[in-house]
């Protein structure tokens, strides 16, 4: 049963390998636990589960193979696969992970191991009955069901607290925490394109060992130019208002994006774009930069990010004169598909919680339009963005 319990692992993506069963086989045989899911619950994913960001989907996994399972007497009672379960179980194992039963004295020691488990947790579990039946009626209380027992818990009577693995209190803790201008440039980094260009500065070691080689083995050393990334980037900040609560993630985000990208040139727009952007906040409304001038001086190769809550009232989407800050001749929608029309490749980072979006009408409206290309301000957010730029 824990061979199925291990592929059921498998099945849920849980990362586990038969180094981890070994490790919860040996806890089992130390007697850690006995005829108590919970208690089996706990040790195995202490034993089996190396991530925290994992817990979620153990808990789904064990709750889809335990279901209904109050104690742990029929996995004990079944622990030795049959021949049909040998052959499952190897079809779960690595090449490393069959060396390593090989190393162990092949699978037939690995099935010894767990008749040892089962004898002698059967042993103990008899012992702790016959001691608890020596004890008799010493230390008995009044249990929570109004039944006694001893300790309070008395035999066979254990009461059932909601199963923990039920709970699903864990997340994935390694998305959405830590944005940070590091983890941030780790994530911008799956947006990379690169290329040897400039000057000779590098130490070419597979060249220079050949042309060695042909040599005679007099040494001819050559220089190749660094890798770089020339990938090429517009961003477009979303600036004022709303925004003003992500100016901290959104620095952070801007910070990282200038440190990664040689080739990156940015401006601002307010809520959405129109016929003009600017460069200096300070000079918003006296330097403006015509739109068109950026769609005809930026090929369309370049990368295209926006950063923005897309939190507005719709009809600054959808309505000539429907800016905030100045009467626009044309819709945000029409300028946005001059953008999707001019660029292979353009994406739109929300900093607010993807859990919101489906409560704005203005934000699904701005995903429309970037053909559903919008990713949360997020690490795991910002990679799928990156990845999909990539492509």
């Amino acid at each position: 049963m824990l061979v199925n319990f291990f592929s059921t692992l498998r099945r849920y993506e849980v990362p586990v390998t038969l180094r981890e069963l070994m490790d919860l086989l040996r806890g089992m045989r130390s007697g850690l636990v006995y005829a108590d899911v919970d208690d089996f619950y706990l040790l195995s994913r202490a034993a089996l589960v190396k991530d925290e960001k994992h817990y979620d989907k153990f808990d789904r996994a064990f709750s889809a193979y335990f279901k209904g399972l109050d104690n742990l007497d029929g996995l004990l009672s079944s622990l030795i696969p049959d021949e049909w379960l040998k052959r499952e179980f190897e079809k779960w194992l690595s090449p490393e992970d069959m060396k390593r039963i090989e190393s162990l004295g092949g699978l037939e020691k690995l099935i010894d191991e767990f008749k040892k488990a089962r004898e002698e947790a059967e042993q103990a579990a008899a012992e702790a009955a016959k001691k608890q039946a020596n004890q008799g009626d010493e230390g008995e209380e009044e249990r929570e069901d109004g039944k006694k027992g001893p300790g309070g818990l008395g035999r066979g009577g254990k009461k059932k607290a909601k199963k923990v693995w039920n709970e699903r209190k864990y997340k994935n803790l390694d998305d959405s925490v830590e944005l940070g201008t590091r983890n941030i440039k780790l994530a911008l980094r799956r947006l990379r394109k690169l290329a040897r260009t400039g000057r000779d500065d590098e130490l070419d070691m597979d060249t220079t060992i050949r042309r060695t080689a042909d040599n005679g083995g007099l040494l001819d050393i050559r220089m190749r130019p660094e890798r770089k990334n020339t990938v090429k980037v517009l961003l477009f900040l979303d600036i004022g208002g709303s925004m003003d609560a992500h100016v901290k993630i959104c620095e952070e985000l801007f910070s990282a994006s200038r440190t990664e990208f040689k080739h990156l040139e940015y401006f601002y727009f307010h809520n959405f774009p129109y016929e003009s952007m600017w460069k200096d906040n300070k000079r918003r409304m006296t330097e403006r930069i015509p739109t068109f001038d950026i769609l005809n001086k930026y090929a369309h190769d370049y990368k295209v990010v926006f950063v923005g809550d897309a939190t507005m009232a719709p009809y600054e989407i959808t309505h000539v004169g429907g800016s905030v800050e100045h009467w626009n001749e044309e819709t945000g929608a029409v300028w946005m598909k001059r953008f999707t029309s001019h660029f292979d490749k353009i994406v739109w980072i929300n900093p607010t919680p993807k859990e919101t979006w489906e409560y704005s009408t203005s934000v699904a409206m701005t995903n429309e339009l970037v053909d559903g290309m919008m990713y949360p301000l997020t690490i795991r957010g910002i990679e799928e963005g990156m990845s999909q730029l990539t492509k």
